[in-house]
């Protein structure tokens, strides 16, 4: 499993989803906010009638962001860390074993990822989420949120297994990937969810006994797809199976061997 050390430079930020921090140095400053960086230390206004509707709208777009994550079943709330007084590191990390990737944003591109992806980003990097619709949500599974980040700065991401890089372009425009297996993508690549054949003996065949189950992310255009060797329920799968979660049979796994 990999992970990120990040130099910070005096007076620089970086910013994490909760849970996915590791150490940092003692002149590293941590804090917690429920805003993301799109509106952290946004100004406030003046005094008065003006100060005040400045502050509500401040209020608003917080209680907006974690309303968006708390639907999107992510962290409700960002960690901070900025260095003071000479560089400082900070120590970062996904929660699966598998691969990390630096992404570096220089305005003129967003980047989409699946919602478990994020690690960390520069305070320059704003996070946001993005839902792909009811049909493509109902459809895909994973599709139906995604995380966007936008502005400059480096992005880290992490996945489960490898990492394959795809550009669809390079296969006649388009691409058709297990839903699970997706990581992250360019703005500009269509993304949506097709059903794997019709409801006939084949297509049950597919979902049945191929586990694929009935859909298809696709990815269409120019543009870079970093894709995961490894799916969270194949992952999930395998360590049911060591420890003999599909081995009761009609004797009730009385012949199946356990550690411990």
């Amino acid at each position: 499993m990999q992970m990120a050390v990040v130099s910070l430079q005096p007076g620089q930020t970086v910013y994490c989803e909760a849970g996915k921090f590791l150490f940092k140095t003692t002149n590293v400053t941590m804090e917690t906010r429920l805003s993301g960086p799109s509106n952290a230390g946004q100004p406030t206004g003046g005094s008065g009638a003006a100060g005040m509707g400045g502050m509500l709208r401040q209020a608003m777009g917080t209680a907006m962001q974690v309303g968006q994550r708390a639907l999107a079943g992510e962290s409700l709330a960002f960690q901070y860390f900025t260095s003071t007084g000479g560089e400082g590191t900070v120590g970062f990390a996904g929660v699966l074993p598998g691969e990390m990737r630096a992404l570096e944003l220089d305005g003129t591109r967003a980047w989409f990822a699946e919602k478990d992806a994020f690690v960390a980003a520069e305070s320059t990097v704003d996070f946001g989420i993005a839902f792909q619709g009811g049909r493509t949500g109902r459809s895909g599974g994973e599709g139906f949120v995604l995380e966007k980040f936008t502005g400059r700065g480096t992005v880290i991401i992490a996945g489960a297994g490898n990492f394959i890089d795809l550009n669809p372009a390079d296969f006649g425009g388009r691409i058709e990937v297990d839903t699970g297996c997706v990581v992250a993508f360019e703005e500009g690549i269509q993304y949506g969810v097709q059903r794997v054949g019709g409801l006939n003996r084949q297509g049950l065949m597919n979902a049945v006994f191929g586990g694929e189950g009935l859909s298809l992310a696709t990815l269409e255009g120019n543009g870079r797809v970093i894709l995961q060797s490894l799916t969270i329920e194949s992952l999930a799968n395998a360590l049911k199976k060591a420890q003999g979660g599909d081995k009761q049979g009609p004797t009730g796994g009385l012949f199946s061997t356990h550690a411990g």
